[in-house]
């Protein structure tokens, strides 16, 4: 008999957990912090990135996933496990759940092994993929089933997955390795670039969080920003604009652009017709940058909206789906995959 059922976003920058009847109990970075001198695990999630950029040089902030797959298998290992204990699910009564996880749409066959893998081995009894802008489209509450086109753009940590559903699949789809991350490097090198200033990567986050954003119709916004001075080597204080912040990302945000562009081309005419009349629904961390769903409305000149909630979409559509695992396997091109402890590997 099985126990609960568990949907785990597992992504670059977040990691997201669904128990069925209860919803999101944990939402943690994906980091561990790791001691180099004895291989001590000293802190995961949340505690782990507030160590980034303020440890000795004997202790490291590890990012386990990469481009939304597993790059540290140990790691990845490790942070399940705690996470898993924090949600007070003890490893005897693990082995009863069955648990679904997403990966990008653009993840290898070695990769998603490796998610599976890593699933079971923390004790899972059943464990399930579905791919990222499936989960998305379900957690956002689109009708996946109907003979309709749907198109998804989920933006997350390291992918950005954009994607037309209809009758329960992936009609057409496209992977790119772009994500929040990609926008905090790009901020990072404009400013070492342009103001010989050297700042960390949650500076470079927050300075996105609080004044990016895609459009020049907006507010101009400031904000003022500490580093270190590449010249001096001293620290220094600078103010930035939300207009230098848009040149820093622009080239990202317009190959997400180009991407949607790319997907539509190739769509199916009466799905293409379908995604006028209904829409473009972003999902993911990266939907919450300001004016991103005016620019795709613009370049496109398709409606584009930003989902109700947008961050928990794929891990709500995770537990969506184990739910009505039945109705997907019969939809036949669901793309799920799944294992379970004694081995079996099936593929839907």
């Amino acid at each position: 008999m099985f126990g609960t059922d568990i949907g785990i976003d597992l992504g670059t920058a977040t990691v997201l957990i669904y128990v069925k009847g209860k919803g999101i109990v944990l939402r943690e970075p994906s980091v561990v912090a790791v001691d180099l001198e004895n291989g001590r695990i000293l802190a995961v999630g949340d505690e782990a990135k507030n160590m980034v950029g303020r440890t000795p040089a004997s202790v490291v902030s590890v990012r386990p996933l990469r481009d939304g797959v597993i790059a540290d298998y140990t790691m990845t290992e490790t942070m399940l496990r705690y996470f898993m204990k924090r949600i007070n699910t003890g490893m005897r009564k693990f082995f009863k759940n069955r648990v679904m996880i997403c990966v990008p749409s653009g993840a290898t066959d070695v990769e998603r092994r490796a998610v599976l893998e890593a699933a079971v081995e923390v004790g899972a009894r059943d464990a399930y993929l579905i791919e990222e802008p499936m989960a998305a489209a379900i957690g956002a509450n689109l009708e996946i089933q109907e003979p309709k086109g749907k198109m998804v753009v989920d933006i997350g940590g390291g992918t950005t997955d954009i994607a037309v559903i209809s009758l329960g699949g992936i009609v057409v789809s496209k992977s790119l390795r772009i994500g929040g991350d990609k926008f905090d490097e790009a901020i990072i090198r404009f400013l070492r670039k342009q103001h010989n200033l050297a700042i960390g990567e949650q500076t470079a986050e927050k300075l996105k969080i609080q004044i990016g954003n895609c459009s020049d119709d907006g507010e101009e916004v400031k904000m003022t920003l500490k580093g270190r001075d590449l010249i001096l080597g001293l620290p220094r204080q600078i103010e930035i604009s939300s207009s230098s912040v848009r040149s820093a990302i622009g080239e990202m945000v317009h190959a997400i652009v180009d991407g949607v562009k790319n997907v539509l081309e190739i769509t199916p005419p009466e799905l293409a017709a379908d995604i006028i009349d209904l829409g473009i629904v972003l999902t993911g961390g990266g939907a919450l940058l300001k004016g991103l769903p005016e620019l795709i409305s613009q370049e496109t000149q398709i409606n584009c909206f930003t989902a109700e909630d947008p961050t928990e979409c794929v891990a709500l559509g995770t537990g969506q789906a184990l739910a009505g695992i039945e109705k997907l396997k019969d939809s036949g091109r669901s793309g799920i995959l799944a294992v379970s402890r004694k081995g079996r590997r099936r593929r839907w």
